[in-house]
């Protein structure tokens, strides 16, 4: 099996078990039978399977994949059993002995520590204006431990039980949202039960909770960049709403599905529209000046959400890419002439060059066509995104 093939397995049996994970608590809370927990259905359980370990360990995966089609044969020769009363005994006598035969996985890989909260989805949408909402209840109520760059250097680290972990680090995007959810709200504990953060669900509520996630995903973004040139961990597009002239307002949601291109104002050149992606400009608050050639217009409060996670305080003459999946790729900096394959920032597999179209000559052409070679997948706390 090629290692490409193999990856496509492994992303069809992570996405398989979150699914099936999802499936189950949804039907649990159809029933009745599942509580609420901030607001939506709260998993039973105190642990749960991840996919994460399986991206280290491969063998793992392999026994569990097995096990899987294992179990799905013995479902069956029960079903069969149902309807075929001549061979019933047979069909009977088979299930126990494909369960003793199956390569069951290590338990410690695949199941890992849950949280009521573990599968909640966020409602914001990583919108500009949640980042904003984020950023004044980071500087009220974190900035203290975690440091005005998030790196866990704030004045009163020193005092803490446990030093406070990075969040500009892999530590955000290797946990479940509704994880990080549960520990913002409820704190967190050694492993002795003594509390070493605080919990916030006395301050304020699960709405204000995952608006600071979503600016320390967006903080922790552009710090990546600046200390290492690169998205070291995906990130997706700040949502925001977008006025087009002549059309009805649409947010940049609403293009999943299309390249988009984010051009900060004052670019060194008049831009036109692309057929192969959408452009969209992006102004400060307060500056009504329009860039010919561009019929689409962000709102102007989006501007220091998309500075936050372009990690520069001069956003003006940025240009951003993001891929058809709402994934940031590439970033032109200011009187930067045109695009080459270097501006791609959020990179996954390394494209073999013969198997790239040699006849691109445009740096945005060869660039285009690196992302859609290199779709985004990306793992977050075992689940696909």
């Amino acid at each position: 099996m090629t290692p490409l093939a193999e990856a496509d397995g492994l992303n069809a049996l992570i996405g398989f078990l979150q699914a099936a994970q999802l499936g189950l608590l949804r039907l649990l809370a159809w029933l009745g039978l599942a509580g609420t927990s901030h607001g939506q259905p709260a998993w039973p359980w105190a642990l749960r399977l991840s996919g994460e370990n399986l991206l280290i360990d491969l063998g793992q995966a392999r026994r569990l994949a097995l096990t899987l089609l294992v179990l799905a044969a013995a479902l069956l020769a029960l079903l069969l059993a149902l309807v075929w009363r001549r061979r019933r005994i047979v069909l009977v006598a088979m299930v126990p002995l494909l369960l003793a035969v199956a390569p069951w996985p290590e338990p410690h890989v695949v199941l890992v520590p849950a949280y009521p909260a573990s599968f909640h989805r966020s409602p914001t949408g990583f919108s500009a204006a949640s980042i904003a909402q984020g950023r004044v209840l980071y500087a009220q109520h974190c900035i203290g431990c975690h440091g005005a760059d998030g790196r866990g250097q704030g004045p009163l680290a020193a005092a803490q039980p446990v030093w406070p972990p990075n969040l500009s680090g892999p530590l955000l995007w290797r946990r479940a949202d509704g994880d990080l959810l549960w520990r913002v709200l409820h704190g967190m504990q050694d492993r002795h039960g003594a509390p070493t953060m605080p919990a916030f669900d006395g301050l304020f509520g699960a709405r204000e909770a995952w608006a600071l996630i979503d600016f320390m995903k967006a903080q922790g973004a552009g710090q990546s960049l600046r200390a290492t040139g690169l998205w070291a961990q995906p990130i997706g597009l700040p949502d925001v709403a977008v006025r087009c002239e002549g059309r009805t307002p649409r947010t940049l949601a609403s293009w999943r599905g299309q390249r988009l291109r984010i051009v900060a104002s004052a670019a060194a050149a008049p831009l036109l529209e692309d057929p192969r992606l959408v452009t969209v400009l992006l102004r400060p608050p307060g500056d009504t000046s329009s860039q010919s050639g561009i019929d689409c217009i962000a709102d102007p409060n989006a501007w220091d959400a998309f500075a936050l996670v372009a990690g520069t305080e001069q956003l003006a003459g940025t240009q951003l890419l993001a891929d058809r999946g709402g994934w940031l790729r590439a970033r032109s900096a200011p009187g930067q002439a045109g695009w080459s394959e270097d501006d791609l920032l959020c990179r996954t597999e390394a494209v073999p060059r013969d198997a790239q179209d040699a006849s691109l000559t445009d740096g945005l052409g060869a660039l285009i066509a690196r992302m859609d070679a290199e779709p985004v997948r990306f793992v977050k706390g075992g689940f696909v995104h």
